[in-house]
């Protein structure tokens, strides 16, 4: 399996950050995508680092790493965080850049600051030919940011053709097909088993399996039956288990499907 969205730079696994990844291993994890987005743009390199100090170990998953500035961040994005997302984006080991998107959730950073940053990292990855990881979260019940995100990956990305991943999808149906066809793979988590996630399960019906990536999102977002727990990414087989109820398949083919998809899009082999 592959945990495709990981945020282990988190102080929150300070005191175990081995013996968690030695689990991972242990329930099948093989890969992890460490999200550089630290605390901000001072400490996105922090993924690059775990990802080096984990190189080679024959117990733990192998480790890549993305860059990017949050847009909750946003407001704090300057020249020298974009000269240091783009050194970043030259290390072999970091393959996209991201999270990246919109927020219009908490609006930490204005809603045009955000759009501003989202386009010019989507410029520095275009120039590094790396794929881009979206954060997007609509305000309240409307699908505000998800019509903006779309519209933004039209007009900035589509002619790239790197693609990239919608991470921990909660959109509707027409808004996963629409990326889809932006040449984006759609990446499901740990809320997909929540109660009243329904409509994560209708979307996740809807995609194909070949369109599809799983994540945890750890240390947020943990499966049931660890829901309010710190997420961790061996709990991602929580995920293929519920896509597979959902789909008629085993754990281990959505597994197996979900790895080739991540291969497929970054170009990489264990």
């Amino acid at each position: 399996m592959i945990d495709s969205h990981a945020h282990l730079d988190s102080p929150r696994y300070d005191e175990d950050r081995t013996a968690l990844l030695e689990r991972a291993w242990a329930a099948g994890v093989r890969e992890v995508l460490s999200i550089g987005i630290g605390e901000g743009p001072d400490t996105m390199h922090r993924a690059l680092e775990i990802s080096r100090e984990y190189a080679g170990r024959p117990d733990t998953p192998r480790i890549r790493a993305t860059a990017g500035i949050h847009p909750h961040e946003a407001r704090l994005a300057d020249a020298a965080a974009y000269a240091k997302l783009d050194s970043l984006l030259q290390e072999p080991e970091v393959i996209a850049c991201g999270e990246i998107g919109l927020d219009y959730f908490y609006d930490h950073s204005p809603r045009n600051q955000q759009r501003a940053v989202f386009t010019r990292q989507m410029e520095i990855a275009a120039a590094r030919r790396k794929p881009i990881v979206i954060h997007c979260r609509p305000s309240g019940s409307t699908t505000d940011a998800w019509d903006d995100t779309l519209e933004v990956l039209r007009e900035q990305w589509s002619q790239t053709g790197l693609g990239g991943i919608l991470h921990c999808f909660t959109g509707e149906i027409r808004h996963a097909t629409a990326a889809m066809d932006l040449g984006f793979l759609i990446s499901f988590a740990g809320n997909i088993t929540f109660p009243k996630a329904q409509a994560i399960r209708d979307a996740a019906a809807a995609v194909p399996l070949d369109s599809m990536l799983m994540e945890t999102d750890a240390p947020f977002l943990a499966p049931l039956p660890n829901r309010g727990k710190r997420n961790e990414p061996a709990w991602v087989r929580e995920v293929a288990v519920k896509i597979g109820e959902l789909k008629g398949l085993e754990p281990e083919q959505v597994a197996a499907r979900t790895t080739s998809n991540f291969r497929a899009l970054f170009g990489t082999e264990i």
